[in-house]
């Protein structure tokens, strides 16, 4: 496709600033022809040999696709496991309005991205309002939180998703509020988070989430209406401590992408056995679960909310081969390929989505 090459050919705005150009050289000239857009400088190019004189011949500029340019085209909709797709449209439709009565789930972004790079650790984070919630017009409540906390010396990088209860009328301001109010907590005790991990001391892990988890609970003030699950996954930014612990209350929680396959990481009950009992804070800020474990280099790690986890578990495993195959590859996603990936619909699965993939590289 080519660009302009007549006046008329330029849009309004453009065919006016172009039609004034500066008949002579000099600083005036200068100064018009910075502002202008480089295909418009190509075709208003004026000849400064010797003295001032008619515009030099215009040459076409051509314009290059970006798709083509670099041999991608547009993803469009998600992907989709399954014989059929999923019934609700795969894009957000109503949205909660500022005289709703809500003032928060009105500002309330349907998609939220983050990542980052901290040493050998790699991160891409994604929270999705749900099918079913785009076609209500309710907003996403689920929260997350991407950060580091404690001095340089104990440093943690502090990763957290939240999923508010359907039930529960501001269930999408607690996810949103406890999520960062618990990394203040932690905050606080990081320098004590680091040296239990360091030593190994599950106890001290374990009274700490409790603490963390509580004050914040209790510094907000969280009301029955504002019930949410919570997880939270800790790694130490020193490349030689490959301790790492996960706190959590509620369903959700962590995965491990080992050999192709995704293993359930959350803490688990005193038999051993999985706790599936619907928890929710504020009321089960004393039972907060706790677990420490290992990682090596190469490892994948998923902190998640159950709009991501459930469908990873053998309820669906097409769903869990797409994602260890988008995220076990060779090659780290960028963030908007991660959030596409992310977005992957499965039948019947059509709760808010959040999703956090550590890439645990070489120290």
């Amino acid at each position: 496709m080519s660009g302009p090459v007549n006046h008329e050919d330029f849009p309004g705005a453009e065919r006016d600033a172009v039609r004034s150009a500066p008949a002579s050289d000099g600083d005036d000239a200068d100064a018009y022809y910075a502002t202008l857009p480089p295909w418009a400088v190509a075709h208003e190019t004026i000849s400064r040999a010797g003295s001032a004189g008619p515009p030099a011949p215009r040459t076409p500029v051509s314009f290059v696709d970006s798709a083509e340019a670099t041999g991608e085209r547009p993803r469009g909709v998600p992907q989709h496991v399954g014989d059929r797709p999923p019934s609700y449209p795969s894009h957000p439709l109503s949205c909660p309005g500022v005289r709703d009565g809500d003032g928060f789930a009105a500002f309330t972004p349907a998609v939220v991205l983050d990542g980052a790079q901290t040493g050998p650790l790699t991160v891409r984070a994604a929270s999705i309002r749900g099918d079913s919630h785009n076609w209500e017009g309710s907003c996403r409540q689920d929260a997350m939180t991407v950060t580091r906390i404690g001095p340089p010396e104990a440093e943690l990088l502090l990763l957290a998703v939240a999923d508010g209860l359907g039930s529960a009328k501001s269930s999408h301001l607690g996810s949103y509020r406890v999520t960062r109010q618990t990394a203040v907590h932690l905050d606080r005790e990081a320098e004590s988070i680091h040296a239990a991990l360091s030593a190994q001391d599950d106890g001290e892990l374990r009274a700490i989430a409790n603490k963390a988890i509580a004050g914040a609970v209790g510094e907000l003030h969280l009301a029955q209406d504002q019930a949410t699950t919570l997880h939270v996954l800790l790694i130490p930014t020193d490349v030689g401590i490959r301790e790492r612990a996960v706190f959590s209350v509620g369903d959700g929680g962590l995965f491990r992408l080992r050999g192709g396959r995704w293993e359930h990481g959350s803490p688990v009950g005193e038999d051993n056995l999985l706790d599936t009992r619907t928890e929710a804070l504020p009321h089960a800020y004393r039972s907060v679960k706790c677990n420490r474990f290992q990682t090596v280099p190469g490892e994948i790690l998923l902190l998640g909310t159950d709009g991501v986890t459930n469908p990873l578990t053998q309820k669906d495993p097409e769903f869990a081969r797409h994602l260890a195959d988008a995220w076990g590859g060779p090659e780290i996603p960028s963030l908007s390929d991660f959030l596409w990936q992310a977005q992957t619909r499965a039948k019947s699965y059509d709760d808010d989505r959040t999703v956090i993939c550590v890439w645990e590289g070489d120290a």
